[in-house]
């Protein structure tokens, strides 16, 4: 049994959550590291965790179920704070995640016109907007998954619904603006084609990790996919960074509202749909607004990334679906209370506590780091960042997947290498996960 609100338990979700953004600001500052792969470390040493709570219970009467909201509590935050943190090295050292792979060439265009700290303050600003809009998207998005048996639904029409999806990015990079319409549709069509058969084949491959961490597959190919193809990439063509203005961007509220709106609405699309990433979302969030500015962008990844948070947990609560590392992590800790109700189970109510309490911390955290990196970065040593992030993840894909995973990790960079040269949307890398569903739902 939850217990009963009190000032005490408020004081620790509190602490929790703010140790959760110290956690979470680790895993954003380092390029490959997703908080999927701290919310299973965390997972892992919950028991050590759970006996050190004990020796307060004593003192501190809270039930199990509340000792275990807290864990949960640290896992939470450190995802909520990594989708406001992670933008900065996709900005300035240019390895994103999957996630924020989009947002790369519009952040290098602001940096490469010394606007890096705008860029950074919009991305805090897209995160935040999204975290108080979806708040108010909760109730509709509780009446639609209830009343209108909206999951069962779309369940059974999810091959055709992943289709189209896959079908309109594919199709609508007739947009780009390097080569024909019809060459980009076609190489947009062979990299999804190719990255899809690279992950069916990987989906069931056994991880041999040397030691005791554990991951899937899927971390070097994302990783090699995403995040080491890019930075390879930056050391051949390594740009001149020119000093860093200070200066608060000049936010236009009609524009950064519809950013917000519509990254929060495509954000829950995450949630419910398997294989749809936020990169996903934000091409169509953007092919919605019909706004390719690079400021609106960021404002709108950063806010689908952020509102995902919300939705995948709401989702959890709804239709006992976990749709990522977090809500797998949480579910296996709690007995997840279904939200049958207005009003949400006393447990999702604190876990949005924290939500809201770790999109606060991760706020000024995000704008105060992206300063000092605005600042220093000129001064810092570009190729060697480069080079030193390559060797990290690379032992990181070791650490956790062996031998096996570096090859993995090797082809992913040869795939990912492709969009990337011929000018074309990363996002269609994200057939390394779409292929497989679709076959897997045919």
């Amino acid at each position: 049994m939850m217990d009963a609100f009190s000032p005490l338990l408020l004081l620790l979700l509190v602490a929790f959550s703010m140790l959760g953004v110290l956690l979470g600001t680790i895993t954003g500052l380092v390029p490959g590291f997703h908080p999927n792969n701290a919310a299973f470390i965390l997972l892992a040493i919950s028991p050590a965790i759970l006996a050190k709570l004990h020796l307060f219970n004593a003192l501190v009467v809270h039930s199990e179920t509340t000792i275990l909201v807290l864990v949960a509590s640290i896992i939470l935050a450190a995802s909520v704070a990594h989708t406001f943190l992670n933008f900065i090295p996709a900005a300035f050292i240019g390895a994103p995640e999957g996630d924020t792979a989009l947002c790369v060439l519009p952040a290098h265009q602001l940096l490469l016109e010394g606007r890096a700290y705008e860029a950074t303050v919009l991305s805090a600003t897209g995160s935040f907007g999204a975290i108080v809009f979806s708040f108010l998207l909760l109730v509709p998005f509780y009446f639609v998954f209830s009343t209108f048996q909206f999951y069962e639904i779309i369940q059974s029409h999810m091959l055709y619904i992943l289709i189209g999806i896959s079908a309109l990015l594919i199709l609508t990079e007739s947009f780009s603006e390097t080569m024909e319409a019809y060459q980009a549709i076609l190489l947009s069509l062979f990299v999804f084609l190719l990255a899809g058969l690279f992950g069916y084949l990987i989906l069931d491959m056994p991880v041999h990790a040397p030691f005791f961490f554990r991951s899937t597959m899927l971390f070097p190919a994302l990783t090699g996919l995403f995040g080491l193809s890019t930075i390879l990439f930056s050391l051949f063509y390594t740009p001149d960074i020119p000093e860093q203005r200070i200066e608060e961007p000049e936010l236009e509220p009609g524009e950064i509202a519809k950013s917000v709106v519509s990254g929060s609405v495509f954000g829950s699309m995450v949630s419910f749909l398997p294989g749809i990433t936020s990169a996903h979302a934000t091409v169509m969030a953007m092919l919605a607004r019909r706004n390719r500015q690079p400021e609106q962008v960021i404002t709108t990844l950063s806010g689908v990334n952020t509102a995902n948070v919300i939705f995948c947990l709401a989702t959890l609560f709804l239709i006992s679906r976990a749709r990522s590392g977090t809500t797998m992590a949480i579910s296996n800790l709690l007995h997840v209370q279904p939200w049958e109700m207005v009003i949400p189970p006393l447990t999702l109510i604190y876990l949005l506590m924290v939500v809201l309490m770790a999109s606060a911390f991760s706020f000024f955290i995000t704008k105060y780091l992206g300063e000092q990196f605005s600042r220093f970065f000129v001064t810092l040593p570009y190729r060697k960042i480069l080079m030193a992030i390559a060797v990290f993840l690379s032992v990181l894909v070791f650490l956790f997947t062996g031998v096996l995973g570096l090859f993995i990790l090797l082809v992913a960079v040869c795939i990912g290498l492709i969009p990337i040269y011929f000018g074309v949307r990363r996002s269609n890398c994200m057939g390394v996960l779409l292929l497989p569903i679709i076959i897997w739902l045919w």
